[in-house]
Parts: C-alpha cells; sequence; structure tokens
C-alpha cells in the first residue's frame, strides 16, 4: 500500500501533494461504490465531489432487484431501506388495453423493487463511504489530470475555499458523469459506439393517496408514449413521460408543464392512476440523450459509472450498474493496490482493462435492447402478441420482468418457437394486415443481424470464452422488445 500519510511540495512549491492508494473524481453511485469496495479492504482513498451533500441530481431512480442486492453488497441496504421508500414487489405493463402483472426473481435474497430519490439514496451511500474509511470531500471541483512518464498519476482540484489542490495516486478514477473531465483528459470522450435516443424524457413529482396501489411499478404504452407510475419516498410517486423525440418541440420552455400533462392524459391508464393525485413538483426533463460506450481504462485510470457507460432511461440499469461495476472495479484494484510484492503500473493497468472488459460483455445485450425500446416507434405485430402472451402466461411475463431485473437476458423473451407461434397470431388477427406482419418479421430479422454483428465487432478483442452464454460467437433468437 502506498504511505498512507504522506505529503510532498506541490508542482508550484507553495502547497503539498497528498499521497493515496486511489483517488476517485465524483462520489455518486460509481465512484462511492468504488471508494467503499477500496476502503474495506484497508486503502487509503480519496474521493472529491463538485456538489454540496445532501443535493439532487438529474435522475430517474427505479431501483430493481438486482439494483437492491447491489446496495446490500455495499452495506447500505439498512439506510436505504430506511428512507421510507415502500417495497415494490410487483412489476406491471399495459399496452394499450393488454396488461401484464408478475413479481420478480430474487437477488440475492431480494425480490421487490424501490424507487428512491437521489438526494436521500446517494447520502446513504455516500454515508456508508465515509464509514468505510474512504475520505470523501465535498465542493471539490477537478481541474485536471496529473500525468508521469505517459501515465495518470494524480489530479488537481479546487478546495472549498478555492484553493488548488493536488493528490496523486497509483489509479485515477473517473466516476463523473456523462461529461466526465477524467475521460476529457484522457481522450476518452469520443465514444467506442454510441445510439441517439428517439425518445425525450420528462418527469415530476405527485402526491399518492392511492396506498393500495403503493407496492405495483407500472408502465403503460400507447402509440409511441410511455409512461410510468413509481411510488417513490415522503409518500410521492414518481411519473415518468418518454414521447418520440417528434414531439419534443411541444414540450419547449413554459409549454414543458401543459405537454407533460397532456401527454399524461394521451395514456388512459396513467391518467386513471394519477387521478386524485397533485403534481407537486416543476416538470424535469432529459433531452438530447445517447446511449454508449466509451473506452473505460487507460493508464493509471479507469472510468465506471456513465462516465465510460450510459445507456437510455427507459431500462432503468444506470444506478445498477454504476453500483455493480464501480464496486467490481474496486474488487479487482484492492489485492493490486495492496500486493506486499509491490504496486507495479502493469498490473493496475492489466486489472483495470479486464474490468472494462467485463462490463463491456456483461452490457452489451441490454444496451442493445434499450436502443430498440427507446427508438420511440409505435409498438409492433409481435409486440402486441408477445403483451398477449404475457397476460395468459405468468411464467412469460416472469420472464419479462426479469430482463429488467437482469436475471434474464434479452433474447430469452424471443426463443424460437415463441417468435414463430406469435407471427403466426398475428396474422391470424384483425388488427394488422399480412403485409404489416411479415414487414415486421423481414425489419426484426435485419435487426438481429444487425445486432450481432455490431455486438461481435464491439467484442471481437476480448476471449470468447469468457462470454455469458457463448454471446458473441452465437447469434441469439430475435430480440423483439417488450416493456416494463
Amino acid at each position: 500500500m502506498i504511505g498512507s500519510s504522506e505529503q510532498h511540495p506541490g508542482a508550484d512549491g507553495t502547497g503539498t501533494v497528498e499521497q493515496f492508494d486511489a483517488v476517485i473524481v465524483g462520489a455518486r453511485c460509481a465512484g462511492s461504490a468504488t471508494a467503499i469496495a477500496l476502503a474495506e479492504r484497508g486503502l487509503r482513498v480519496l474521493a472529491i465531489d463538485s456538489a454540496r451533500f445532501p443535493s439532487d441530481t438529474l435522475s430517474t431512480h427505479l431501483l430493481w432487484p438486482s439494483t437492491m442486492a447491489e446496495i446490500q453488497a455495499l452495506g447500505a441496504l439498512a439506510a436505504v431501506e430506511a428512507i421510507g421508500a415502500p417495497r415494490l414487489p410487483v412489476a406491471q405493463a399495459v399496452l394499450d388495453d393488454i396488461g401484464w402483472e408478475t413479481g420478480y426473481s430474487p437477488v440475492s435474497g431480494i425480490d421487490y423493487a424501490m424507487c428512491v430519490r437521489r438526494t436521500k439514496l446517494d447520502e446513504a451511500i455516500r454515508h456508508t463511504a465515509v464509514a468505510s474509511g474512504a475520505d470523501l470531500r465535498e465542493q471539490c471541483a477537478a481541474t485536471g489530470l496529473i500525468r508521469s512518464a505517459g501515465r495518470v498519476v494524480g489530479v488537481r482540484y479546487t478546495d472549498p475555499d478555492g484553493c488548488a489542490r493536488e493528490t496523486r495516486a497509483p489509479i485515477v478514477v473517473g466516476a463523473d458523469g456523462r461529461k466526465s473531465m477524467v475521460a476529457r483528459e484522457v481522450g476518452a470522450e469520443a465514444p467506442l459506439i454510441c445510439a441517439p435516443s428517439g425518445r425525450a424524457c420528462y418527469f415530476g413529482y405527485w402526491t399518492d393517496p392511492h396506498t393500495s396501489l403503493r407496492h405495483i411499478a407500472t408502465q403503460w404504452r400507447v402509440e409511441g408514449l410511455l409512461g410510468t407510475a413509481f411510488p417513490c419516498d415522503d409518500g410521492q410517486l414518481l411519473s415518468l413521460l418518454q414521447p418520440p423525440i417528434a414531439l419534443a418541440p411541444d414540450f419547449r420552455g413554459r409549454k414543458v408543464h401543459d405537454a407533460y400533462l397532456a401527454g399524461i392524459d394521451a395514456i388512459p391508464g396513467l391518467a386513471r392512476r394519477l387521478k386524485g393525485c397533485e403534481l407537486t413538483s416543476k416538470v424535469r426533463s432529459c433531452t438530447g440523450i445517447e446511449s454508449y460506450f466509451r473506452r473505460s481504462s487507460g493508464p493509471g485510470w479507469a472510468l465506471p459509472g456513465d462516465a465510460g457507460h450510459f445507456k437510455d432511461p427507459v431500462t432503468a440499469q444506470g444506478i445498477r450498474d454504476g453500483y455493480r461495476y464501480g464496486r467490481l472495479l474496486g474488487e479487482a484494484l484492492a489485492p493490486v493496490l495492496a500486493s506486499r510484492a509491490g504496486v507495479t503500473a502493469s498490473a493496475i493497468d492489466e486489472a483495470t482493462a479486464q474490468w472494462a472488459a467485463t462490463r463491456e460483455r456483461d452490457c452489451i445485450e441490454i444496451y442493445q435492447w434499450t436502443n430498440f425500446l427507446a427508438a420511440g416507434a409505435s409498438p409492433s405485430p409481435i409486440e402486441y402478441e408477445l403483451y398477449h402472451r404475457a397476460q395468459s402466461r405468468p411464467e412469460y411475463a416472469a420472464i419479462l420482468a426479469d430482463i429488467y431485473n437482469r436475471v434474464q437476458r434479452p433474447a430469452a423473451m424471443t426463443a424460437p418457437a415463441t417468435v414463430a407461434a406469435s407471427y403466426a397470431r398475428a396474422l391470424r388477427r384483425p388488427n394488422f394486415t399480412a403485409r404489416d406482419v411479415l414487414a415486421d418479421l423481414r425489419e426484426q430479422l435485419e435487426r438481429m443481424s444487425s445486432d450481432w454483428q455490431m455486438r461481435h465487432t464491439f467484442l471481437r478483442g476480448h476471449a470468447t470464452s469468457a462470454l455469458p452464454h457463448g454471446d458473441s460467437a452465437t447469434p441469439p433468437a430475435i430480440g423483439v422488445a417488450a416493456t416494463l
């Protein structure tokens, strides 16, 4: 381990340079998770953040059972549950008037979701990081990286008093979000792959007097509109509206409030759920969304969280992946940084490279499926059939919920026999013509092929033997979306 209390003259001779085992820029989901994993293993960790906590951040915040399991792994489950958000053991989805309802497969013994606003959620995880021994400093803005012999070896930042500071470490972790300074400084800001969203996102908080419904997380789709109702802490309810981006001009400026309410009214099931509820917040927006993978490791640096990989909020995966891959990064680095044989640059870089490759393999398929859901298109013939199937077969509805829960792969919903039967039924329904159904089949086959080729190319540099289920080697069944 690096000497835990060393300080050296600063580059300008006017201050000191603190020495840590790891320096983390950003102390929310991924940053705090990395800090916990390192600090609880005895490493000396500094995490800085420009925010003053507790504070909010632009975010949707539905936490699947797999996300709750990550919170448990970080040692923060009791603190998060104490916030008071209701447990959500029931998942419900409705397409027009076709609805299904199911529970979740447990992950580490947890079979319920929660919806917890970021102000209190981030504070609970941050307190856990501090309790584990990490040094977390607020109102400290990173201004640049320190390099030596081609490696990142530290961070420059300003403290709450505006004074310039330097800190050095064998590894700098950039957990500083989509606009990551660390990614920009190391030349990783341009994505390896990316996909612009076909949806915009608007959300607000409502009072929720419907106590009999506060155990259910629900999503509705009507035409291209998508809306949700997620009961959350303080007796409130989070309602998201994700219209196609073609409708975004209707939401500009002062029009956003009225357009948000009009969008809710256009989704009858959501309008009924919110009857008797009162909007208590401003309508917040997230537009111009782009999903991506960035190069996430290099000489002396790594990018967990949104800094390295981001998915559209339509599948609510960002917090889970921030916690999980932040934690796994810390677990991968800890034995290297604590090595009695000494810390070597090559061992650090190998550990971060393997960690980044693991995240790419784990997340590429859910990334592609998220992009499909985020396209903003009207439901296709086979999507209607899959909803009918889930409505009549509880075991199939459970598969759909567990895709969001990351227990099942997206391809699990579209086994060849399921797809064949679904298209056969679609041909017999009066809602679509045979031309519509066959055009949808052709489109899905083309997308399947394109997704597999992109996935294969993206993962080509990694060992296929490590891929789950032979992902890059064998084209999966048709990946047709169902939503939750």
